[in-house]
């Protein structure tokens, strides 16, 4: 919010005071995660300042094949297989929820964001009963369930509020020129919510890749996941070898931010050129 041009002393006193309170809350919130960076690059054996010296021999650590590159393949396999099922999940849902008009249609809403609002610890026991009930217990499938139902609630919103701005007069116009349902939806309505689809795919793939609490409970040491291993090394044996991957995972979290932001800005484009 620009200050306003005939600002009084008091509107300048806030200007900056507030400015002053968001750059504080800001370094409170950064602060940690910048200074793990540099002991990623450490020479000792343990998370200490000042650094002893300057190594990558905890880079090297990390590519070692186990347990870091075990772990990371894990996760790589089932995030891409969750972000694939919970994008197509949740762009039906939304794009259903959205067109039609049904009664109890806010409950089915709140149904499916539901896993958003119930603690993790909760979701994590509850799917560990039902789970091992039909021997879902440590497998990869399983895994693969947990994290579709933590991630589909982000798609469904994301493509949700994408799909307000949305003009179905286009649709119309698509199925009145002959076009069946799912010929308008994949050649009109998909490309157009494109961007929004993508965001929620990007939300899923870091709710799935971020993940510990639910694999904890239903993975084994088969579906070691790369969480589990940071949690777990923090639990035995805290090394700089945890802060390297943190660092990478950092790194991986900022490209993936930078990829949605442009995703929404793109969207947002999109939509002010229809308007006008």
């Amino acid at each position: 919010m620009a200050m306003p041009v005939n600002a009084t002393r008091g509107q300048h006193v806030w200007y900056w005071c507030l400015r002053l309170f968001c750059g504080f809350g800001f370094v409170f919130l950064i602060g940690p995660i910048i200074v793990i960076v540099p002991i990623s690059f450490s020479s000792g054996s343990f998370l200490s300042y000042p650094l002893p010296g300057f190594s990558m021999r905890w880079y090297d650590a990390v590519v070692e094949p186990f347990p870091w590159m075990f772990a990371l393949e894990n996760s790589l396999i089932v995030a891409v297989t969750v972000t694939i099922i919970a994008t197509a999940l949740g762009t039906l849902a939304a794009y259903g929820l959205t067109r039609a008009d049904f009664p109890g249609k806010p409950f089915v809403f709140g149904l499916l964001i539901s896993p958003l609002a119930v603690p993790l610890v909760i979701t994590a026991l509850g799917l560990y009963f039902f789970f091992a009930r039909v021997g879902l217990v440590q497998t990869h499938i399983g895994l693969i369930i947990a994290h579709v139902v933590l991630a589909v609630p982000f798609v469904v919103i994301t493509v949700s509020a994408t799909l307000k701005g949305f003009d179905w007069n286009l649709v119309r116009a698509a199925e009145s020129l002959g076009a069946r349902p799912l010929a308008a939806f994949f050649q009109v309505t998909l490309p157009l919510i494109l961007p929004g689809v993508l965001a929620g795919a990007v939300f899923a793939f870091v709710t799935s890749l971020d993940e510990v609490i639910v694999a904890l409970f239903v993975s084994g040491p088969a579906q070691l996941t790369l969480p589990r291993q940071l949690f777990t090394g923090l639990r035995d044996q805290v090394d700089p070898s945890i802060v390297a991957i943190a660092t990478i995972l950092i790194a991986f979290s900022i490209a993936l931010l930078v990829v949605v932001e442009l995703l929404q800005w793109r969207s947002s484009r999109q939509r002010s050129a229809r308007t006008d």
